[in-house]
């Protein structure tokens, strides 16, 4: 009997240990690790993120925020999302193409009309669909922020129609459809490493590069540039995803804090992009910098040479899923 008693205390115990551990997991803070790029509405973004994320976490969530890089480039970064060792991270779209082939879509030119037309597309049932997707490489896609449109700078001539690119070097990313187009243009793309981009600028290794306005100003490419051409050619959004297994092991609450999260910060990240992009057009003149508008005529021109070439039928056989751009063509 003693023997009974002392085997059904030492049940009790174990018991009673097994459900405190069970309630320190279900009530215990995690950690998580997130990398960010280098526009100043992206960084605040990402705290504005982190505030919602762990105050609607009930604080189960710390997020420790490595803004500008610090981390890696963009590619690294996804990368290390991928295996976990990273658990959020912001992205270019056209960096992380090859890793997420439907993501080409994004690099179609002049496939979005203005600002409004693809944020309304970005929220769209397309738009999630390819979010899902990205369920297969490991990753959850959670927002798509505003990175903006892509203008041309260069050190030589106001750029306004295709012939003024024509025997340019212009770097660009290790992406095929940024050279073709650049190509089709009559320029000279030069693949080169973002962190080089700058002393090569500097140094007239290259003539030009084309990045959104918030890109261009976070790495001070008009102190070496004196011309910025808006030819908004393409629209590239920022991703934000995040490790799937991470998210999957998160409590209900914690899913909804980063769910949370992720909208609103969308919001207020779209909001203040728009913001940085009047007040960095601002900026460049008073600093000097030729900022030059197309006109409708001119941009016409460039964008004919897109629609008279193949290369819509280069952006399809380079998606995994090619019916997605149809959809945003329709």
């Amino acid at each position: 009997m003693k023997k009974v008693l002392m085997m059904a205390c030492i049940g009790l115990v174990v018991a009673g240990a097994f459900t405190s551990c069970e309630g320190r997991k279900q009530s215990g803070t995690v950690r998580l690790r997130f990398a960010n790029v280098t526009t100043e509405a992206g960084i605040l973004a990402g705290e504005e993120f982190i505030r919602i994320a762990q105050e609607a976490s009930g604080g189960t969530l710390v997020i420790d925020h490595f803004p500008r890089n610090q981390l890696g480039n963009d590619v690294a970064q996804v990368e290390n999302t991928v295996v976990g060792d990273i658990d959020i991270a912001v992205s270019s779209t056209s960096s992380i193409a090859e890793l997420f082939r439907d993501l080409f879509l994004f690099d179609m030119p002049f496939l979005f009309t203005d600002h409004e037309h693809a944020h309304r597309m970005l929220d769209g049932e397309a738009t999630r669909r390819l979010l899902d997707g990205m369920e297969r490489i490991g990753l959850k896609g959670i927002a798509m922020w505003e990175n903006g449109f892509r203008n041309f700078t260069n050190d030589k001539v106001a750029v306004r129609v295709p012939a003024d690119v024509r025997g340019m070097t212009v770097r660009t990313m290790v992406n095929p459809l940024h050279l073709s187009a650049w190509q089709l243009f009559g320029a000279n793309p030069t693949p080169m490493a973002f962190g080089e981009l700058f002393t090569a600028l500097q140094q007239s290794t290259v003539d030009a590069q084309e990045n959104p306005l918030g890109i261009i100003d976070a790495n001070n490419f008009q102190s070496v540039q004196r011309y910025i051409s808006l030819t908004q050619h393409v629209y590239t959004p920022f991703i934000v995803v995040m490790n799937l297994k991470k998210y999957n092991s998160l409590t209900d609450q914690q899913r909804a804090a980063i769910d949370r999260a992720a909208r609103e910060s969308t919001i207020f990240q779209r909001e203040r992009a728009l913001e940085d992009e009047i007040a960095i057009r601002e900026k460049f003149m008073s600093e000097g910098v030729n900022v030059v508008e197309l006109t409708p005529a001119e941009k016409t021109q460039w964008r004919n040479l897109i629609i008279n070439s193949e290369l819509i039928n280069m952006v399809r056989d380079r998606m995994d899923n090619p019916q997605l751009l149809d959809a945003f063509i329709d």
